[in-house]
């Protein structure tokens, strides 16, 4: 554990400076009076998350859903960031089905808009193309490959569903206005102070989740290390709604040739809103290039003189790499941006977040509620660091062909281009984001033979009703759960049965194909075929699947192999 660490001032943790736009409107949230400033002594809560943006509240929507309580800490009063509010817009398949299982996918799909095609020119050649929708790790699933939509509406539909559940069950304290401004761990607890309207208070953890983004004062008082690279590309977005609409797929151009041949991005968002991302010159003054006349004769170079259309929300940015070395500091787990920070190409920064806050929220509920050891705790460090470098590398190739600093990243390029526009071959090699997809765990000693995240595909119940995995999932309430293919003997039966018994971790289902006689009573029928592919147990007699939807492990018979595989993806062996 970390001792005391000198407080430096704390700033602000957004960091958006220049944008303008009046397109969209931002919930407010009341400051409540917290318990702490009224109470005699310290209250110490199992879980604090530090930040309401997209990765903390879906930590906290998890968490309460699993039926463990929280507090959120926020330094503003509403979602998104003010004067910022569009910042992501693109969210994959992964992502939509943690959405579906936390019970909020419904509202992003009715709000979104699906898309699985996109289109990249250089001047007014295409040299690439793709359909996600015919992609394997994309074609079973219920969830599209894609839905573009605005990433304030989904943290707003988030702390919709915090509220709902907590008026059944589960207490998750959303507490706005609430700026962490000092902490300190020991070996009982981590002490947090909070600096609200109504004065400073303290607050203990047993866990706390850093979530607040790249710009956290927690990176100082836990003396992380990270690699970080800064380059000098530049962007500016523009939200536009227009009057003739363009075609709903995702356009991107190298080099376009209405934008002084550097590259653009085209993207349909929800309320018919355009997201239009155009790279500027390097060191271009943001002040500039974010004022309404210079976008608006942006847009006029790209769409024509005559072009109608509303600026909803414009906003520059620049962007960084940054990766931690280490996601776990004592009592303090670092999630979404705080962990690492990737440029926007392929849509890996938010929904890595979505995905760590997954990672992590069924491994803190059953620590906490008694059934797994708090080494399985450190399984979040070994598998979203492994995602987090992965996005880092991939999105530095992007950056790398959008931007090439050196000659021979510059010729590669424009060699690539030239082949792209005249041998299908080539194409593949053109890079303007290589799409975000689910992060593969290889180094994990919790899923070893395992590691891929398993679709949510379509099933049917024992009494023929049409289901899908994540209900599943949501069936084995935090538990692990084992599907078992085949006709089973008495002594497997037994096994089985005794394990269930032994284990409260543990759900066990028969899978059955049609027509097939069922020998226990959890059991359903896999009518396509879909969820023994979902599990890549095609050859395989059991599947052993997380709470996250991920594949623990896959096995040949119910024997030794099984029991040591379920100890390991408890972090029991």
């Amino acid at each position: 554990m970390s001792p005391q660490v000198p407080m430096a001032p704390v700033a602000h943790t957004n960091g958006y400076e220049f944008t303008q736009g009046t397109g969209y409107a931002l919930p407010q949230y009341p400051f409540v009076l917290p318990p702490e400033l009224q109470a005699t002594h310290r209250v110490r809560h199992p879980v604090v998350v530090v930040g309401a943006g997209i990765t903390g509240l879906t930590l906290a929507c998890s968490l309460a859903q699993l039926g463990v309580p929280a507090v959120v800490l926020d330094e503003d009063n509403t979602v998104g960031v003010k004067g910022a509010s569009s910042r992501g817009i693109c969210y994959t398949q992964k992502s939509l089905e943690i959405f579906q299982r936390l019970g909020i996918y419904e509202r992003i799909k009715a709000k979104g808009i699906e898309w699985s095609v996109g289109r990249t020119f250089a001047g007014n050649d295409e040299v690439f193309s793709f359909d996600l929708s015919q992609q394997s790790q994309f074609n079973l699933s219920q969830q599209p490959p894609f839905i573009n939509i605005q990433q304030f509406y989904i943290e707003g539909y988030l702390v919709e569903r915090i509220h709902e559940i907590q008026a059944t069950h589960t207490p998750v304290d959303l507490r706005w206005m609430s700026r962490v401004v000092g902490f300190s761990q020991n070996e009982t607890c981590a002490t947090l102070e909070v600096q609200t309207p109504a004065g400073n208070y303290h607050i203990e953890a047993e866990h706390v989740i850093d979530a607040t983004g790249s710009h956290t004062p927690f990176h100082a008082w836990c003396q992380a290390s990270m690699d970080a690279k800064r380059g000098d590309d530049r962007w500016c977005i523009a939200d536009v709604r227009f009057q003739n609409t363009p075609p709903t797929e995702r356009h991107t151009w190298i080099e376009a040739p209405f934008n002084e041949n550097r590259a653009v991005w085209q993207h349909l968002m929800g309320d018919q809103v355009w997201r239009i991302d155009y790279q500027m010159a390097p060191h271009t003054d943001p002040a500039y290039a974010s004022r309404e006349d210079v976008v608006r004769e942006r847009l006029q170079r790209q769409f024509g003189p005559d072009v109608a259309c509303e600026i909803v929300w414009v906003g520059p940015y620049a962007y960084k790499s940054q990766c931690l070395h280490q996601l776990r500091s004592g009592r303090v787990f670092f999630a979404g941006d705080t962990a690492k920070v990737v440029s926007p190409f392929g849509a890996r920064g938010g929904n890595t977040g979505i995905a760590d806050a997954d990672n992590l929220a069924w491994k803190l509920a059953a620590v906490l509620r008694g059934l797994a050891p708090e080494s399985l705790l450190n399984t979040y460090h070994d598998e979203r660091l492994e995602a987090a470098q992965r996005n880092v590398l991939v999105t530095n190739r992007t950056v790398r062909f959008l931007r090439p600093a050196e000659p021979a990243a510059q010729l590669f390029r424009q060699a690539t281009l030239a082949l792209a526009k005249k041998h299908r071959f080539a194409r593949n090699m053109v890079n303007t984001g290589r799409m975000a997809e689910a992060n593969t765990y290889s180094r994990s000693p919790a899923c070893a033979g395992g590691g891929v995240s398993v679709q949510n595909v379509a099933l049917r119940w024992a009494n023929g009703r049409a289901g899908q995995f994540n209900q599943l999932i949501d069936w084995a309430d935090g538990a692990m759960l084992l599907l078992v293919w085949g006709a089973l003997t008495q002594a497997e039966l037994g096994k089985l049965r005794q394990l269930s018994q032994s284990m409260a971790m543990l759900r066990v289902v028969q899978v059955c194909m049609p027509g097939d006689a069922a020998q226990a009573l959890e059991h359903i029928v896999d009518d396509r075929g879909h969820v023994r592919q979902a599990c890549r147990a095609l050859d395989q007699r059991w599947a052993l699947v997380r709470p996250d939807a991920y594949l623990a492990a896959t096995g040949h018979a119910v024997d030794g192999a099984l029991i040591r595989a379920l100890s390991r993806s408890l972090a029991v062996a």
